[in-house]
């Protein structure tokens, strides 16, 4: 059974109940209101009635008899002592009677109601005993009644009403209940046609459009939506790390492969030559055999090194991946400046080095580490005696608005504007460095790892053919006070 069908029978079901309960609490409330209102009547007209009480039989004066008459009441007396019979002038023209106890049951009974039927009729009758003014002994009963016909008839009109009214409000109720849980749950059947359409395809751009009210229906589709769109988003953000990992894993055999190459073509070429015996190659003497020997070797060290420094460069960026952090203490930025500058001139270059007034530094501490720190600079600065074939490579800081900037500028090959934004991403290098410098183009990447995770960030300002300049800013945790 769905929902609709189910919220309808509830509803129903508790309406039916109500109605049960309100319809035989009204037929209830009318049912004795009315009984109740004939019972006081009868009995206020049977204390007004005054006896002439003779010496054989208890008969209602004229008055009395003519009063209840007229009252629509029928009175009856009977007297115990010679057993004669009264009737109202209405009860012996109507042929009715009622039924008179005995004596026995005359003595132990109290004036009460009862209702009777007489000759297919219904009565309400008050009874009551007479007894002697002197001797207080029995000396008849006295029975006035009321036709309830007319009571029962309006009765039984108002059982039909509350019943067919009753009926009439459950078909009406349903049917409207029916029609409203229809078009209450019409927005989760548009949730449905939405799951269902995600579900066969993956088209998660799909969106539930509703302009109802912002009720509990609302908040669904709303948090539907919402899950929609943040499902979208981690799923386009999967697609990119799939596209990454592809590219990654490409880029990373291309790189592999030069090396790998190179070495292998100097084995192939060295075990060749150790096969032949010396003195059989007329074209090579021994001192040339050495040479090429000593060449082959000495372009295997350097691909053996060159491959241990991407393996080393994509362990990193492998740690970064997968969410790794190091720790990080109150690091002095001149002590660890002023050594890399020191040791940035032992750096294979051709370009002039150049380092700036570092005694600003004094006193300054960042949040961070220090072995990645320096490892991020001498990144920048290899980078910038890479591409700076002549010309000079400096470092210099600048201290603004707490916040410490190191910056490494180069005149070196440069780069266009639009380039900048893709000198992070893994393996890449700008076209036109492509073949003229070696690197793996991960230095890059590692870089913007470390300056992330220092909660830094870098501008970068370059142009092609004038150079480039990289400032890394850092948070001070800690500085003297400017003079």
């Amino acid at each position: 059974m769905s929902i609709r069908l189910r919220l309808t029978a509830w509803y129903t079901g508790i309406l039916f109940v109500t109605l049960l309960i309100f319809s035989s609490a009204v037929y209830g409330f009318v049912h004795l209101y009315t009984y109740e209102e004939l019972k006081q009547r009868i009995e206020q007209q049977a204390d007004k009635i005054g006896f002439t009480q003779g010496a054989v039989e208890v008969l209602p004066n004229r008055s009395s008899a003519i009063s209840l008459e007229e009252a629509d009441l029928y009175v009856q007396t009977y007297t115990f002592y010679n057993g004669k019979l009264w009737q109202s002038q209405n009860m012996a023209f109507s042929g009715i009677q009622f039924d008179v106890p005995s004596v026995e049951k005359a003595l132990n009974s109290k004036q009460a109601f009862k209702r009777v039927t007489v000759n297919g009729n219904s009565f309400l009758v008050f009874e009551n005993r007479v007894v002697e003014t002197n001797s207080g002994k029995l000396f008849g009963w006295i029975q006035v009644g009321a036709n309830t016909r007319t009571i029962e008839q309006t009765l039984d009109r108002l059982q039909s009403i509350l019943i067919m009214g009753s009926a009439a409000t459950l078909v009406i109720a349903s049917t409207l209940g029916l029609f409203l849980a229809r078009k209450s749950m019409k927005p989760i059947g548009k949730v449905t046609e939405a799951a269902e359409q995600i579900q066969k395809g993956t088209d998660l751009s799909v969106r539930i459009e509703y302009d109802g009210p912002q009720d509990e229906i609302g908040q669904l589709i709303g948090t539907f939506n919402g899950m929609l769109e943040r499902t979208e988003g981690f799923y386009k953000e999967l697609e990119d790390a799939y596209a990454a990992q592809r590219r990654f894993v490409s880029d990373a055999s291309h790189e592999l492969r030069t090396p790998l190459t190179t070495i292998r073509g100097n084995v192939d070429l060295l075990q060749k030559m150790w096969e032949v015996a010396p003195g059989e190659r007329a074209d090579m003497d021994e001192a040339t055999i050495k040479q090429i020997s000593f060449e082959a070797v000495g372009d295997i060290s350097d691909e053996a090194k060159r491959m241990s420094r991407l393996v080393n460069d994509m362990l990193s960026l492998a740690r970064a991946d997968t969410g790794q952090t190091f720790e990080l203490d109150p690091v002095p930025l001149q002590p660890l400046v002023e050594e890399v500058a020191r040791r940035a001139h032992f750096l294979e270059k051709t370009a002039e080095w150049h380092v700036g007034e570092l005694s600003v530094l004094n006193g300054v501490y960042v949040e961070g580490n220090k072995d990645y720190l320096q490892q991020m600079l001498f990144i920048f600065i290899e980078n910038a005696f890479k591409y700076t074939p002549e010309g000079e490579v400096s470092l210099d800081v600048v201290l603004y608005k707490g916040q410490v900037g190191l910056r490494i500028s180069d005149t070196g090959i440069g780069m266009d504007k639009d380039e900048v934004p893709f000198i992070f991403e893994r393996f890449y290098r700008a076209d036109q460095s492509r073949g003229i410098t070696s690197g793996t183009g991960l230095g890059l990447s590692i870089a913007k790892w470390i300056i992330d995770e220092h909660k830094g960030s870098v501008e970068v300002v370059t142009r092609r053919g004038e150079g480039s300049t990289f400032i890394v800013w850092l948070p001070v945790v800690f500085a003297p006070p400017l003079e």
